[in-house]
């Protein structure tokens, strides 16, 4: 590409018989030496915006990448905690059935065994009533024979 400066110190031959004239030649040049250098900036500056656009795109493509990374990531974290915390929970039901089952029997026992108590308590009490029964017969037979005996 020519750059201004070569544009600027570019020389014609002059002729003086139907040549063009050397001021109008120089205007022109000067004119469009600085034309054509404002382009050459605002192209240079383009350029310059175009890599800082790249890098920035380029930058923000890592991010997006390590965003989606950390998203699959996350979600794979949130169902093995939420897989754990289901086996968890199945495993406090269990041990909870479990315990229940347990506190039932031994309920159960403690019930039974309280009957049979009950059972041997009321055995014991026909036979002291039994026992007693017969103490009193002996006595009332003994104040009778007393009685006779007067």
């Amino acid at each position: 590409m020519i750059t201004p400066l070569e544009i600027e110190n570019k020389k014609f031959s002059k002729k003086t018989l139907n040549g063009y004239d050397p001021e109008e030649v120089d205007e022109f040049l000067d004119e469009l030496t600085k034309d054509y250098g404002n382009l050459y900036k605002q192209v240079a500056e383009h350029k310059k915006e175009v890599e800082e656009l790249k890098s920035k795109l380029e930058h923000y493509t890592q991010i997006e990448s390590t965003l989606q990374s950390t998203l699959l990531l996350a979600q794979s974290a949130s169902e093995e905690v939420k897989s754990a915390a289901q086996k968890q929970a199945e495993q406090i039901i269990k041990e909870s059935e479990l315990k229940a089952k347990e506190v039932t029997a031994g309920l159960e026992q403690q019930i039974t065994d309280k009957k049979k108590e009950l059972e041997n308590i009321n055995k014991q009490f026909d036979v002291y009533k039994a026992k007693m029964e017969s103490l009193l017969i002996a006595q009332l037979e003994l104040l009778k024979d007393i009685k006779d005996e007067d």
